[in-house]
């Protein structure tokens, strides 16, 4: 077990507290005219995302967690599991389809991706940014209807529906932000 002054923590920095990894979501710094300085963090559960707020003296410690992050290739489905692949030693890794949420329909086989491990399980999972996916099931545009930012839902092949531009058809290939889940652009000349 580490541990570290509270006057290294920052935006993005992890920590632990009663055994549950956290990263600071919101950091204020207050030296008040007498006495120590104090450190006002808004902390984020990192496993179930829960929030909480804490202040810490000057003086104070603080413990980091057990954190180990894995370069990995996303390999295949199992049940209620995603399989992910080590580049390296080629160890695989079942991860439950919990973790991922709603990052489960963005999930392309090969595709290189990083686990984010507390104390060896598995809590997050970072895709590629943008993703290429088919869109199966949309109705067409009306024509002559020219709003701008209109939008129309639409699925792709896993079923996970998003909102297209108007010109989107059936059939098209778009990018797909993971970040959000939402459209990002056409893609026009994909084989």
């Amino acid at each position: 077990m580490s541990m570290i002054p509270v006057s290294d923590l920052r935006k993005g920095a992890k920590l632990e507290i009663d055994g549950m990894p956290y990263i600071v979501s919101d950091f204020d710094f207050c030296k008040p005219g007498k006495g120590q300085a104090l450190y006002r963090c808004k902390l984020k559960n990192m496993i179930n995302g829960s929030t909480m707020d804490r202040t810490w003296r000057s003086a104070d410690r603080v413990e980091t967690p057990n954190l180990s992050n894995r370069e990995v290739h996303y390999s295949y489905a199992e049940g209620d599991f995603c399989v992910f692949s080590d580049s390296e030693t080629y160890e695989e890794y079942h991860v439950p389809a919990t973790v991922l949420g709603d990052q489960k329909y963005f999930l392309i086989e090969n595709a290189d991706c990083e686990i984010l491990f507390y104390n060896d399980k598995p809590i997050e999972i970072t895709l590629p940014i943008f993703i290429e996916k088919q869109i199966t099931h949309t109705e067409p545009g009306v024509r002559g209807d020219t709003a701008n930012n209109t939008l129309k839902p639409a699925k792709i092949d896993n079923g996970y529906e998003i909102m297209v531009p108007l010109f989107v058809n059936q059939g098209d290939w778009v990018k797909i932000d993971t970040r959000t889940g939402s459209y990002n652009e056409r893609i026009l000349n994909r084989k």
